[in-house]
């Protein structure tokens, strides 16, 4: 047997751009699965998926031209079922062997763990590579994510897009096959415009340098590096530095087979409008890069990435500009038509905006919103003023013209109209940074009042959504309650706020159940005209301004149904937070028992959880903390089981083996010593000087019988374990660290 280069290329029409790297990775899996699961053996080296919009191709350097031979086992009945008293043979057995071809007395014999059997042992060649290889490329694609996939012509076979071409090279040779009504060759085929003709391969390590020649880099890998380079020279020539995002990059270089970059420019005029706005234009609607300058403002200036080498590059300059004009032409035109209306005037709209059915309008929200924001500020050195502004501004750009067209720019325009309004700086800043973290790497608000507005908005849909019995199912989160579950915990515990979060969402979910009284009373209004006299004279008398019953007062607690705050559903909701959080410090590589320790404890300040999570960090570092930890889990247990009252004190007269009055004086000098540093919340001083105790510890347990037969001293012993383990856990549960 020997190694040959395998190559196998599937031209198509245009794939997907969003969908080409996956369907690339999944054709090359599926062939490395196929040629695995036949036992043929191939060298991958550095191969990964070759793709462009027109083609899915695989290169291994190496793969066998034949399978090993073919070991195989079949079992049959076992003695006792085979033969009978005689030793004959059974029907049993006579018929696996007629089975089989063979005579029963060819057949082998084997042992497992019920006893003795017969077995049928063979050895058959291994099939040649070329043989297997249709079979294997059929079953990789039938295994690739197309949801929808397309047919073309009178023929039962469908693919993402129309295929053209199958090039299947083994080495040298041509490996016949038939796919997608297809017949396999060594033609490939060049550039679409700049190469449209049949690029002939004579062996697979000629593909990456012959499509190369017809102007076609498969390798995305390449295409990105030339891409990334050509638009930061672009940027360069026009004094300016390239916005190159991720995303962005990904969809160019799935665009394109032979990536040029083209200097653009648009009218200076369209720079008065906010820079997101025309960004956001750029990258998602053309795919094109803009150009920024040592600042980071939006330049006129901008980088189109063309899929050929133009003679005529101002040509297709004016292409590029003349598809972005229009675009840019009403983002101003809605700019301009917002600010003549102003922001504060937006906001009456959201009167007449559903929230949510239970929890009504957007404007309600807004006013819950703002009560909390106005709570929070000063507990964190926030003006509460500036913050219920802020809280108050925050929606209304959500019935403008420009977030109306630009969804994504919610809050931004808002920063905008706010500064043009005359709002201070802080609260325009608020109002964008109320939305941050917009997505997981995103970083938390930067200012003070920004992280109070993110930290209310937060915790009124949180508390608003588990009050209406939205809480997520699955999948289902449709008011991204997971989300907003960790953008609160982040905000909070990485701002450094040590917020106490049950009273918070004590808070929140009375504002929710205050809006949810509110909103019946409106329905019952809606239905006025089709009261009697008597059942409207008793509504209106009720209700203080029937008229116009908006959100009022968030701190009336008469008349609201008491299950809108039972405990169950604080601890629900604080529990879901906590649940957002195990992930957020499993990606810090925190370990789940230090996790859970902590979490046992359930701080009421997220902050507070932060801190105690670095200090049980340090504290399981030390050598002492295993035996600790087991000693704390082996008092949890024996407190646990422990029969009738412990006191509430530790008698000292009692102390009768030497190994407890020491361990009663250690845990007093402990407890003396940590008192300042754990109201001070010093949890690695605290952690630190309890580690000292386990050579007290240890000689306890091994020599002092807790379970005396005296109850006094019985009673006395678990008093001074329970103080023990009271102080072990101030902190957290650090039972949970035990193996």
């Amino acid at each position: 047997m020997s190694m040959q280069p395998l190559l196998i290329e599937l031209g198509v029409e245009e794939l997907p751009v969003k969908a080409l790297p996956g369907l690339a990775q999944a054709f090359f899996d599926g062939v490395i699965d196929g040629l695995a699961r036949r036992g043929i053996a191939f060298e991958r080296d550095d191969a990964k998926p070759l793709s462009t919009p027109r083609r899915l191709a695989v290169l291994l350097p190496g793969v066998e031209t034949e399978q090993p031979e073919q070991h195989s086992e079949v079992f049959g009945p076992y003695l006792n079922i085979a033969l009978d008293a005689n030793g004959e043979p059974t029907k049993a057995l006579q018929g696996f062997a007629a089975k089989a071809g063979i005579d029963w007395t060819a057949l082998e014999r084997t042992t497992d763990a019920k006893g003795e059997r017969f077995v049928l042992r063979s050895v058959t060649p291994g099939a040649k590579t070329a043989t297997l290889l249709p079979e294997i490329v059929r079953e990789a694609i039938a295994a690739m994510p197309i949801p929808k996939p397309m047919r073309w012509g009178a023929h039962e076979y469908a693919f993402a897009r129309p295929v053209h071409w199958l090039v299947l090279l083994h080495g040298n040779d041509v490996v016949d096959a038939e796919l997608l009504g297809l017949k396999s060759d060594r033609f490939s085929r060049g550039h679409r415009f700049m190469a449209d003709k049949q690029v002939w391969l004579s062996h697979p390590s000629d593909y990456i340098e012959s499509l190369k020649a017809a102007c076609v880099l498969v390798d995305a890998d390449a295409r990105r590096e030339r891409i990334v380079h050509e638009v930061n020279a672009a940027a360069a020539q026009a004094g300016g530095v390239a916005r190159i995002t991720d995303d962005n990059l990904e969809q160019v270089v799935n665009l394109v087979e032979w990536p040029s970059a083209v200097l653009c420019s648009f009218e200076r005029e369209f720079l008065a409008v906010p820079q997101e706005a025309l960004i956001e234009t750029m990258e998602i609607n053309q795919k094109f890069f803009p150009v920024l300058d040592a600042a980071g403002r939006l330049t006129e200036k901008f980088i189109g990435i063309a899929n050929i080498e133009s003679k005529d590059v101002a040509e297709v300059a004016k292409g590029y500009e003349r598809v972005i004009r229009p675009r840019f032409s009403d983002a101003k035109f809605f700019f301009d038509e917002d600010l003549k209306q102003g922001l504060a005037a937006m906001g009456e709209g959201l009167k007449s905006v559903t929230y949510q059915a239970k929890l009504g309008t957007v404007a309600d929200k807004v006013q819950r919103v703002g009560a909390l924001a106005q709570v929070i500020a000063p507990q964190v050195g926030a003006d509460p003023v500036q913050a219920r502004r802020a809280a108050e501004l925050a929606k209304n750009d959500l019935q403008s013209r420009m977030v109306g067209e630009f969804p994504e720019l919610q809050g931004i325009a808002g920063r905008h109209y706010a500064v043009a309004g005359g709002e201070s700086p802080a609260v325009a800043l608020a109002i964008d940074e109320a939305y941050q973290p917009r997505f997981a790497a995103d970083d938390i608000a930067a200012s003070p009042l920004g992280k109070v507005l993110a930290i209310a908005e937060r915790l009124d849909t949180l508390a608003g959504g588990f009050a209406a019995g939205l809480k997520p199912t699955g999948n289902k989160d449709p008011f991204a309650l997971r989300r907003n579950a960790l953008g609160l915990a982040r905000t909070i515990i990485e701002s450094g706020f040590d917020l106490d979060l049950p009273a918070l969402l004590v808070k929140a979910f009375w504002g929710a159940g205050r809006c949810q009284l509110v909103v019946q009373r409106r329905e019952k209004l809606a239905k006025i005209g089709q009261m009697n006299e008597l059942e409207r004279t008793v509504l209106l008398a009720h209700l203080q301004n029937p008229m116009d019953v908006q959100y009022q007062d968030w701190d009336e607690e008469d008349k609201l149904d008491p299950g809108v705050v039972a405990p169950e559903r604080l601890d629900e909701l604080y529990d879901f937070i906590l649940d957002r959080l195990k992930g957020y410090y499993a990606d810090r590589g925190v370990p789940a028992t230090h996790f859970n320790a902590v979490a046992e404890l359930k701080p009421a300040s997220l902050y507070d959880f932060d801190r105690r999570i670095d200090a049980i960090g340090t504290f399981a570092q030390l050598p002492e903390a295993e035996a600790l930890a087991a000693a704390n889990k082996r008092i949890r247990n024996i407190l646990r089981k422990a029969e009738g009252d412990i006191p509430g004190t530790i008698d000292p007269a009692l102390l009768r083996e030497p190994a407890e009055s020491e361990l009663a004086e250690a845990v007093a000098a402990a407890i003396d010593d940590t008192g300042a540093a754990l109201a001070q919340k010093d949890y690695v001083s605290v952690l630190g000087r309890l580690a000292r105790l386990r050579p007290q510890v240890d000689a306890f347990f091994d020599g002092v019988m807790v379970n005396a037969e005296d109850p006094a001293l019985r009673g006395n012993r678990l008093a001074l374990l329970r103080t023990l383990g009271d102080r072990l856990g101030s902190v957290a549960a650090i039972e949970h660290l035990s193996g």
